[in-house]
């Protein structure tokens, strides 16, 4: 139904013809933009050939990738712009270099796509189609391997050698197991090998490392747009040679530039040499011969269609261009960071027309205007129209529907979902108009019929000549959302073993907080295990056995703790532990009473949602969040019940707090109560309120605003209309705690960051919460551990997801340089941005602003930090929130808080002086809209850095590649919000034991405050006979074996160990019997340890079970594993009662069955009990 009608169109049939023949470039005109990438989607359908759509700029690419994609998810990719970069990048996100390679190897292997770019993504200099075709390696499974062979294929198309790989461009290789991830994969792949044999090919989970599914074949596709072969290698080292010698003869010795020259590009010249990764593959590009380059258009076959979307601008959008690239390239050639051979970088034009022509070419204008460009053989006109907007207004829609169905039009609805499809057909039903809902599109239409989708589209749009139109629910509602959920990203558990290296402080339950020394393999009476080093204070040194790992944590107790090293059989590790415990029960009773106390008092129970709120919660015009859905519920569950709702609700900034706040005062007001919205600061009482304007506008609420932006009458009003009840919601500072505030009927009471009130204002606060409902937001996220421990005693609300449909943030980690800071700066300005430059350092803060100054003119310049006055800080904040000011040199500030969606570049000066967290939060306070945002993490040129300096700037260089490390980031950040929300002196605490342990006393004193049985778990002791130790050819690398260790030391039962053991062969192989003896040795111990059996020891052929007390054996055990092993088992029942067990041939086979037995036993018994 969506291109069918097409079929009975002149203009598209003439169209189809034309591209069939192909005499020579063909013009179009009439096609609004609304409809650009419909008929190139029907074109694609129908003649099965690929589609190249170029227009002239980025964003309009990206709303005709958007629309395509509305009709066929998979058969389109948008190939971005690659930026050209003059410096020297230690680091880059590699988010746009994947897409652009996914989408060359997508088109090299023929598929018939349609690829969507904006003209400067064609003069990119890419390796040619050759080069890349000879790398673009398909593997089959029934071919050999030779592994040399294929290393050193990985290692040509720029793969990295990894012990685990976590990231596209990474390859590992264990033993007989390949792992790679290649940019035209969604996942990453793994092949098993027999000798030289492909055993299996699967694809498997970046997060888990197991595999999904297995497949027939893998692709290994080049990780760089160009790669630098032997075959060109010296070609490259001549000619940058002479146009180095070229441009130093002409300076004089001691010349700045000429040092400068010499010594950036004698570097590269050596980095092709010594053939190790380049830093900066742009200097390189003009020095390949262009033999050897291409433009993606050289990608596609002859018989491709080119759809040129209008080419005057597109000419306009390359002399703009090329203008703004010859300033800067001259400005860099006096200073000596580019040669003259940069300036050919980037292909001309022209170059790109001839390539064009060379293709199935349409140009297209929205009116006859065909520019200098190709001369059309054919003209063909398209009379299309926009779809009118109907502003919520179901009359007018109705009218114009009959119009369409009077005048015989086939008229398709997109509704965007389901319910709203449905809710849509009925409403029209009920204005007398019969329409059909239709699932897919697969439905012939015919004249006159009306059909309701449940799909969507981004913009209606009209063919009159056909009589066909296309309704999108943006034109209906004034919701712009989809049905299309957001797809969530695992989150995965931030493992606290993964990422532990030598040097990190770890705590073991009984001894301590101590350093970790490696694992270390000792040979004990003939017996060879692995144990984990401990090193404490005074030289002391634990070896903790393998099967003891349950007992030890890395140590965690927020960024930059540096806990105090214990010494070993010294009280202060129990004191520090019964202090902790202490606390956390007077905490926890604290909030058990405040949570009983809640129960029993009256509040006001909430009315179910009405259709108003339905419309109201419908006229968002984003699509929420699975968290964000969730909590909203959470929400008005607890308003409909009597009892008053005191609930937390945590997030990060910008992840959509405020919409649940405000559908949860919404529903208050439509049961004629008044809404508190109490804020720390002016600004943040300005963004609200000015986000309950937008949001309220359709429905008849009146809101007040107090503080100090506001006039004394207007307050006056505000504080009069609360008395009368004339104001609906208010929004507000401390303000609103004042003794001359009253509400007539307060219902709602919502909190923003409560920790900033000072303590008087948090008593005010106290009086007001009384026998209302109460909803606190923070906005720095909270650890899920905590989350479920305080489930019960405290009402909290997660929204761990970001919104969806945000573009990645294009990340640096760069030397400082002026000229790339005012580069940078200026290509924020010049498309309307904001810039934040944050220096963390107040002292100086305002010669770096006055260097700014001087290097960005064209910048207005703002200064904001913490020693600020809070009425000074407020207002030079709120200038640069309405866009007085295009730059804010800042200190970190900025970290919390404030949502400014107009800021999409941030510089930090000095980045290596910063955490990870703090780095991670940073960067998030842009990229907040649909535009393309910048993070530059700077750091002093030439600076001697120190070891922990050198340690956080590879982590941020790893990062910012691979994304590697953001657990560790996000781990430090929660711990910051744990110790927010528990309060200082908790905090301590978890600084004191470390956040896992302080967990678990805190899971621990809940249950037995509330009466539950809190198991007392006897860590068994396993003395054994038997090797159990993770060999190297097994596993090489530390990390990777300490997260292994680490599950096998929590097998519980039957089912983990099941687990364990096809996780072990999927990633490293066939296990080795010491492996799989420490899975047994686990298994044992921990069924042991439920059973109450202290210690498991061997003498001999003998193996003795000691139970912790005589109660701990039911009287009837000791008959069933006599009737069950006769003279093979003994008991001895006195003070220190045991079982002995004589094995038979294998030790632990036997034990295992044993101690199964003994529980199968129990479990009976419990059962019959």
């Amino acid at each position: 139904m969506l291109i069918d009608p097409l079929k009975n169109w002149k203009s598209y049939n003439q169209l189809i013809e034309k591209i069939n023949s192909n005499n020579g470039p063909i013009a179009t005109y009439g096609i609004v933009d609304e409809s650009i990438g419909h008929i190139n989607y029907a074109i694609n359908e129908h003649v099965k050939k690929p589609v190249l759509i170029v227009t002239y700029d980025e964003m309009k690419a990206k709303k005709i990738y958007e629309d395509i994609k509305k009709f066929n998810e998979e058969n389109v990719e948008l190939f971005e712009n690659r930026e050209v970069i003059f410096y020297k990048v230690d680091a880059i996100s590699s988010e746009r270099l994947v897409n652009r390679l996914k989408v060359l190897s997508r088109v090299i292997k023929g598929e018939p796509i349609i690829v969507v770019a904006h003209i400067e993504a064609l003069l990119n200099k890419i390796m040619n189609p050759d080069i890349y075709g000879s790398h673009f390696i398909c593997i089959d499974k029934e071919d050999t391997i030779d592994v040399d062979d294929l290393t050193n294929k990985f290692i040509q198309c720029g793969y990295e050698r990894e012990h685990m790989v976590e990231a596209v461009g990474q390859f590992s290789i264990r033993g007989g197991i390949i792992d790679f991830f290649p940019p035209s994969s969604q996942n990453p792949y793994r092949i098993e090998l027999f000798g030289d044999e492909i055993d299996s090919i699967r694809i498997f989970d970046i997060e888990s490392q197991r595999s999904l599914e297995l497949v027939d074949q893998a692709y290994i596709s080049p990780v760089k747009e160009v790669l630098i072969l032997d075959e060109y290698r010296e070609a490259i080292i001549e000619n940058l040679n002479l146009d180095l010698k070229n441009a130093t003869k002409k300076l004089n010795k001691g010349s700045r530039v000429k040092e400068r020259l010499e010594e950036k590009f004698l570097e590269y010249i050596e980095e092709i040499r010594e053939r190790v990764s380049i830093s900066n593959l742009d200097m390189i590009i003009p020095y390949i011969p262009d033999k050897y380059l291409g433009s993606l258009l050289d990608y596609f076959s002859n018989d491709t269609i080119v759809f040129i979307d209008e080419p005057k601008r597109i000419e306009e959008r390359i002399r703009n261009t090329k203008e703004q690239f010859l300033l800067k390239y001259s400005e860099l050639l006096q200073i000596g960071e580019v040669l003259s051979g940069h300036e050919k970088i980037r292909y001309e034009y022209d170059q790109i027309r001839e390539k064009i022509e060379e293709k199935i070419a349409i140009v297209n204008s929205a009116i006859l205007s065909i520019g200098n460009d190709l001369k059309p053989a054919e003209i063909v006109k398209f009379p299309t129209k926009t779809m009118q907007s109907f502003h919520n207004n179901m009359e007018l829609l109705n009218e114009e529907l009959n119009h369409y169905k009077y005048r015989g039009y086939k008229v398709i609805i997109f509704a965007g979902s389901e319910e709203r499809a449905k809710g849509l057909q009925a409403a029209l039903m009920d204005l007398g108009l019969v329409t059909s809902y239709v699932e897919d599109y697969e439905h012939e239409i015919k004249s006159s019929q009306i059909f309701i989708s449940p799909g969507s589209i981004n913009r209606g749009f009209e063919y009159p000549d056909i009589k066909f139109a296309a309704i999108s629910h943006k034109e209906i509602f004034k919701s712009t959302k989809d049905s299309r959920r957001v797809k969530k990203k695992s989150k995965g558990e931030v493992l606290s073993f993964s990422d532990l290296k030598i040097g990190d402080y770890v705590v073991h339950e009984n001894h301590g907080i101590g350093q970790y020394g490696g694992i270390e393999k000792l040979n004990i009476q003939g017996v060879i295990k692995d144990y984990l080093t401990i090193n404490y204070r005074g030289n002391d040194k634990l070896y903790v056995p393998i099967d003891q790992m349950n007992l030890i944590q890395k140590y965690v107790g927020g960024e930059g703790t540096r806990p105090k090293v214990n010494k070993l059989s010294s009280s202060e590790w129990a004191k520090a532990k019964q202090r902790a415990k202490k606390a956390v029960e007077d905490m926890a009773k604290d909030l058990l009473e405040l949570y009983a106390k809640r129960e029993t008092q009256k509040g006001y129970a909430f009315s179910e949602d009405t259709v108003w709120q339905k419309q109201f919660e419908d006229s968002f015009p984003y699509q929420e969040t699975d968290a964000q859905l969730r909590s909203i519920e959470e929400i008005k569950k607890d308003m409909e019940k009597p009892k008053p709702m005191d609930r937390l609700l945590c997030g990060d900034v910008g992840y959509g707090k405020t919409e649940v706040a405000l559908r949860a005062a919404f529903k208050a007001i439509m049961d004629g109560k008044q809404v508190a919205f109490l804020v720390p600061t002016t600004i943040l009482a300005q963004q609200h309120y000015n986000t309950m304007k937008e949001r309220f506008c359709d429905f008849p609420v009146n809101i007040g605003m107090l503080s100090r932006f506001r006039t004394p009458k207007e307050q006056k009003a505000t504080i009069e209309g609360l008395k009368k009840g004339l104001v609906d919601i208010v929004v507000g500072t401390h303000r609103l705690l004042s003794k001359d505030i009253e509400f007539k009927d307060l219902g709602l009471l919502i909190v923003d960051e409560e920790q900033r009130f000072g303590v008087k204002h948090k008593e005010a606060l106290k009086k007001l919460k009384e026998n209302v409902d109460v909803l606190t937001l923070s906005a720095t996220p909270i650890p899920r551990t905590l989350h479920m421990s305080l489930i019960g005693i405290r009402d909290m609300s997660l929204i761990d997801e970001p919104p969806g449909e945000r573009y990645p943030i294009e990340t640096y980690v760069v030397e400082f340089n002026e000229l790339m800071i005012r580069e940078a700066i200026l290509k924020e300005i010049e498309r309307g941005g904001q810039v934040y430059f944050v220096y963390n350092r107040v002292e100086n803060i305002d010669k770096i602003a006055a260097m700014l100054k001087k290097l960005v003119p064209e910048a207005n310049i703002a200064i904001g930090h913490g020693q600020m006055s809070e009425k000074e800080l407020e207002n030079v904040m709120m200038d640069f929130i309405n866009n007085k000011y295009n730059v804010l040199v800042c200190t970190t500030i900025i970290e919390t808080g404030l949502d400014i969606p107009n800021v999409n570049t941030i510089i930090v000066y000095d980045a290596d002086k910063m955490g990870l967290s703090q780095l991670y939060q940073l960067r998030g306070r842009v990229g907040r809209t649909n535009k393309v945002a910048y993070a530059y993490f700077t750091y002093e040129k030439d600076k001697v850095l120190t070891e922990v300096a050198e340690k956080r700037l590879r982590a941020i260089k790893d990062f910012t590649e691979f994304g590697s490390g953001f657990k560790i980031a996000m781990r430090d950040l929660e711990i910051r919000g744990a110790g927010n929300l528990l309060g200082v002196e908790q905090h301590g605490h978890i600084e004191a034991i470390g956040y896992d342990l302080y967990v678990k006393f805190l899971n621990e004193t809940i249950k037995r405050l509330r009466g539950e049985k809190v198991e007392e778990t006897i860590d068994t002791s396993i003395e054994l006979s038997v090797d159990g130790y993770i060999p190297l050819n097994y596993i090489e690398d530390e990390e990777q074996k300490i997260e292994v260790y680490k599950k096998i030391a929590v097998i519980k039962n039957m089912e983990d160990y099941r687990e364990l053991v096809d996780e072990l062969i999927d990633r490293f192989g066939d296990i080795p019997k010491e492996v799989e003896n420490l899975l047994d040795i686990s298994y044992i111990k921990n069924t042991a340890s439920r059973l109450n059996i202290k210690s498991i020891s061997q003498s001999g052929n003998k193996i003795i079970l000691e139970f912790n007390t005589l109660e701990s054996i039911s009287p009837n055990l000791v008959h069933f594993m006599a009737s069950e092993y006769g003279k093979r088992i003994g008991f001895d029942l006195s003070k220190n009662p045991s079982f002995t067990y004589i094995y038979k041939k294998n030790l632990l086979s036997e034990l295992k069955v044993v101690v199964e037995k003994i529980n199968s036993f129990y479990q009976e018994e419990k059962n019959i009990n």
